[in-house]
């Protein structure tokens, strides 16, 4: 996967996928020990974003290190493309914790 909207479709997607699973998994577990399965997958998938995110761009370190070569080297490209993946990683996030208020009846 070498363009950058492929890219930006898998890193989206990825970082969906995380808060999805997580949230859905760790219910089973709630299920297991007892605990309420809808309130657990929702407190899952608000507490998970913030690992998706770096699971999508594939480790924070490059993602940073990225960003400091754009920044402190003046490559405008390669700085803004970071952070469009930063965005998108974002988005898939936060599309994946409001999939899972809307399926536990949340806000």
């Amino acid at each position: 996967m070498e363009g950058f909207f492929p890219r930006l479709l898998l890193i989206f997607f990825t970082a969906l996928g995380v808060v999805l699973g997580a949230a859905v998994v760790g219910s089973l577990a709630a299920i297991l020990v007892g605990q309420p399965p809808l309130r657990t997958m929702t407190r899952l998938a608000l507490e998970i974003k913030i690992w998706a995110i770096a699971a999508a761009m594939g480790g924070t370190f490059s993602a940073i290190e990225i960003l400091g070569q754009g920044f402190l080297e003046g490559q405008l490209r390669v700085l803004i493309k970071q952070l469009l993946f930063i965005i998108t990683a974002f988005i898939g996030a936060q599309v994946g914790y409001w999939l899972i208020q809307v399926l536990a009846g949340g806000e």
